[in-house]
C-alpha cells in the first residue's frame, strides 16, 4: 500500500511524539533513581564517566525498551486527541476514509517499532545490561556473600554433586560429595573435605579425597591427593543472579534454562517470565497502539486533557497488570507462559471489543 500525505503526517508525529514521551518519562525516572542511589555515588572509586557510561546509558536503554508500550500508548493517545480537537480526524472521515484505514499509519509505525524492539531486547540491550547490572552490583549492592548451605547440583545425567557450604570470597567449597547413580544404585562416591577453584587452569582442585566404589555388595574404598576435575559447574554459578535475567540474550536466556533444568534445578520462572515477555512485548505496543487511537479518536467536550489523563490511568493500570502477571509467574503461581501472555490477551479483547462498539 503506498503511503499517502496524511500517513506519512501521521507517522511523523507519532514517532515524534513517542521520543517526546520517552525523554520526559526517562528523565523523570532517572531524577528519581539518581536520589535514591546519591549517596553511593559519592564514593571515591567510582567515577563521573562509570556513572554516566557505564550505568546510565545503558539504564536508558533498558528503561526505554521495558516501558515501550505504555510511552508508545501515551503518544497515541496524545497525537489522535490532538487531531480530534483540531477536527482533523472528523475530515479525514468525511473524505471517505474508513477508520480501519485510518489506523495503518499508527500500526505501521508502532510495528516498525516493535520489530526493532524485539531485536534489541533479544540482543543488544541485554549486552548493555551487563555492564548496568556489573555496575549495580559492585557499587550499589555491595558485595555479594553466599550464603547458602547443603545445595546440590545435577552435573551430567548420572552424577551428583553436594556442597555443605561455598566461600564465593576464596572459592572453596567445604564438605563436597560427589555422587554417581545408575538405575536408583549408588555405584560410586567421592568425598573431600574442600574443592577449590583453580582461576589459573579454570578446574577444580581437590587437595585430599576419598573414593568408594560399590559391586553390589562389595566396596572398595581409595585414597588420594592432588586430583584436578572438570564439571559442568564453575565459581560462576556462586556468584549473585541479581537482574542475571535482563543480562541475557535470548540465546543465552535458553541456554541457561537448558542448564539449570539438567541440573535439576526447578526455581527458574523469573528466566521463564523474562524470555516469554520479550517475545509479547512487540505485541503488546501494537495492541496498545490501537487502544489508544480508539478512545481518543472522538473530540471530547472535556477537552484533550481529559483524554491524555485516561490515556495515563490506562498506561498504569496496564503496568501493574503486566507486574502483578509477573510476579505470579516467577513465584511459580501460574505457569510463566500464561503468566506472560495474560495482561496483553486480556488488553486485546478489550480492544475488540472498544473497536466493535465503536464502529456501531
Amino acid at each position: 500500500m503506498r503511503l499517502k500525505l496524511i500517513d506519512k503526517y501521521i507517522i511523523f508525529k507519532f514517532l515524534s511524539t513517542v521520543g517526546f514521551v520517552i525523554l520526559l518519562i526517562n528523565s523523570i525516572i532517572t531524577v528519581i533513581d539518581y536520589g535514591e542511589k546519591s549517596d553511593n555515588f559519592m564514593k571515591p572509586e567510582i567515577s563521573l564517566q562509570a556513572i554516566i557510561f557505564d550505568y546510565y546509558v545503558n539504564f536508558w536503554l533498558h528503561l526505554t525498551n521495558m516501558l515501550s508500550p505504555i510511552t508508545i500508548f501515551i503518544a497515541t493517545v496524545f497525537v489522535t486527541a490532538q487531531l480530534a480537537a483540531r477536527t482533523e480526524i472528523v475530515a479525514i472521515l468525511a473524505s471517505g476514509v474508513s477508520f480501519s484505514r485510518l489506523l495503518v499509519p499508527y500500526l505501521g509505525g508502532a510495528s516498525l517499532l516493535a520489530i526493532i524492539s524485539f531485536g534489541a531486547t533479544g540482543w543488544i540491550i541485554p549486552h548493555a545490561n551487563k555492564t548496568r547490572v556489573d555496575f549495580d552490583n559492585t557499587y550499589i549492592k555491595g558485595k555479594y556473600i553466599y550464603n547458602q548451605r547443603d545445595v546440590h547440583f545435577k552435573v551430567a545425567p548420572n552424577t551428583f554433586v553436594y556442597f555443605q557450604n561455598y566461600n564465593n570470597t576464596a572459592h572453596i567449597g567445604y564438605s563436597f560429595t560427589m555422587e554417581k547413580i545408575i538405575n536408583n544404585q549408588l555405584v560410586e562416591k567421592l568425598t573431600a573435605p574442600q574443592i577449590s577453584w583453580d582461576t589459573l587452569k579454570q578446574i577444580w582442585h581437590i587437595a585430599e579425597y576419598k573414593t568408594h566404589r560399590f559391586d553390589g555388595e562389595q566396596e572398595k574404598i581409595e585414597t588420594g591427593r592432588n586430583m584436578d576435575t572438570v564439571l559442568s559447574l564453575t565459581f560462576k554459578d556462586f556468584e549473585t543472579t541479581h537482574l542475571l535475567h535482563e543480562a541475557l540474550t535470548l540465546p543465552e536466556l535458553d541456554e541457561y534454562i537448558e542448564l539449570q533444568t539438567a541440573r535439576g534445578n526447578t526455581n527458574l520462572g523469573v528466566f521463564y517470565v523474562e524470555k516469554y515477555e520479550r517475545y509479547t512485548n512487540p505485541f503488546a505496543m501494537v495492541v496498545l497502539t490501537f487502544m489508544g487511537v480508539i478512545i481518543s479518536a472522538k473530540k471530547s467536550r472535556q477537552g484533550i486533557g481529559m483524554q491524555i489523563a485516561l490515556g495515563f490511568l490506562i498506561a498504569f493500570a496496564f503496568f501493574i497488570f503486566v507486574r502483578l502477571a509477573r510476579s505470579l509467574g516467577q513465584a511459580g503461581s501460574i505457569e510463566p507462559l500464561i503468566a506472560a501472555f495474560i495482561p496483553i490477551t486480556v488488553f486485546a479483547i478489550i480492544t475488540l471489543i472498544m473497536n466493535k462498539l465503536i464502529s456501531k
